[in-house]
């Protein structure tokens, strides 16, 4: 029997996403009502009979490490094998993580006590639902020594990744890592199978290598194909989502909200499985009007409710509208609130006659970059005061309470931060 491991990369900071990983990791960002990122890639190692499983974490791990545990709802708290939190340590090779393959280097002794034959490394902060023994039986009938899982982009849209050039046998002949002139429509998605005794090699190689940058996709994948290495790209047709940006991650919740939504959550063949606090049922009461959305265990829902994601916990008051917008885990809203185009983070209280995303549209004067699609974004633990009008593109940061909102009116494109 082939023996296989994975290592989940989850250690990433996660930028691009503002307030929202600002003091969690990129793979702890809650998704879907009731799930964490990291709930998909644990998920798709179980459902694919993997078990033996190392998380390697760095950037802010600790609500990380609590939602993983032991790894009781993946099936994961096992005697042998299991789920390993492996964060960077001092002594011997340790230290902080320099990249993706320096992870891996640093954490070699951990992946030879399982002796594989194959290992899988996997990122923890993607959406998707995926059978790996597929890929590792296209990496054996191959004769691969890598293989690299891919995806058709728009070439408009193929600088934010891997690109991958490969021949009509599958096989790689070039990567480019987020070029500015891609020669392919074919994304990495940042999913690898490597035989253990072949990786170990080169990343042996690469930690030796003080001009390195020490990561997968611009370092040790290109040495591979330097050396005429087989290496193949396995096309993936299913669900994808990279939810590294606001309007990625908006757009990948609200799209759980259709009558067939792209990503099955409901299918009992394919579970996705999590860390949860036990609520009791939601309770719509008569006024509640509730059109296309997910409402999760623990709500209480007066107000009305439209294409948007509920957590566990959230109370809706009297006279609420809350449209196209994601709300996070015991976030309030009181009465005559109205909620549109935002993502409200978890433990925010929303005073009476709030209004949440309207007005004409505006450049965020925080960050433009990150802050952008008519989206407004609410950070955890803020408290907004009664009355306030919040405009489109607007941020709120963590924190933030009545004291620090100079006015009521925030025109779009602006922002509120906590005065320390």
């Amino acid at each position: 029997m082939r023996k296989v491991i994975a290592l989940i990369l989850a250690g990433g900071h996660g930028r691009r996403l503002g307030v929202l990983t600002e003091k969690i990791a990129k793979p702890a960002v809650p998704f879907g009502g009731k799930y964490r990122l990291i709930d998909f890639t644990l998920s798709n190692c179980v459902n694919s009979g993997i078990y033996n499983i190392g998380v390697l974490t760095q950037y802010r791990p600790h609500i990380l490490n609590n939602h993983i545990g032991i790894g009781k709802p993946w099936d994961l708290d096992r005697k042998k094998g299991g789920v390993t939190i492996l964060p960077p340590f001092l002594g011997g090779m340790g230290g902080w993580y320099k990249g993706t393959a320096d992870a891996v280097f640093q954490n070699m002794e951990f992946v030879d006590r399982f002796n594989p034959d194959f290992v899988v490394i996997l990122s923890g902060d993607h959406v998707y639902a995926m059978d790996y023994n597929d890929m590792v039986d296209f990496h054996i009938s191959n004769g691969a020594e890598a293989t690299i899982a891919c995806i058709e982009v728009s070439i408009t849209e193929a600088s934010r990744f891997g690109i991958i050039v490969s021949d009509p046998s599958s096989k790689i002949v070039e990567f480019q890592e987020k070029p500015s002139k891609p020669k392919s429509s074919l994304a990495s998605l940042g999913i690898y199978v490597f035989n253990w005794k072949f990786l170990k090699e080169y990343l042996e190689r690469d930690g030796k290598d003080k001009t390195s940058n020490h990561d997968f996709g611009h370092d040790v994948i290109p040495k591979m194909l330097k050396d005429g290495r087989n290496l193949y790209s396995y096309r993936f047709s299913g669900y994808w989502r990279d939810v590294g940006t606001i309007k990625s991650y908006w757009e990948s919740n609200i799209e759980l909200t259709k009558p067939v939504p792209p990503l099955n959550l409901y299918d009992a063949n394919w579970r996705f499985y999590t860390q949860t606090e036990e609520m009791s049922p939601a309770y719509c009461d008569p006024n509640a009007v509730v059109i296309s959305s997910i409402i999760s265990e623990g709500c209480e829902i007066s107000g009305g409710v439209e294409n948007s994601v509920i957590f566990q916990g959230v109370k809706v008051g009297n006279g609420c509208v809350i449209r196209n917008s994601i709300v996070m885990t015991n976030s309030v809203i009181e009465d005559n609130s109205t909620i549109e185009n935002a993502i409200i983070a978890e433990n925010v209280f929303i005073s009476k006659n709030v209004k949440i995303g309207v007005g004409e549209n505006a450049p965020n004067q925080l960050d433009s970059n990150v802050y952008a699609g008519d989206i407004t974004v609410v950070g955890m633990e803020a408290k907004i005061p009664q009355g306030t009008v919040v405009g489109k593109n607007c941020v709120i940061g963590i924190g933030v309470n009545e004291s620090d909102f100079e006015s009521l009116e925030i025109p779009s494109g602006s922002f509120v931060l906590h005065k320390e």
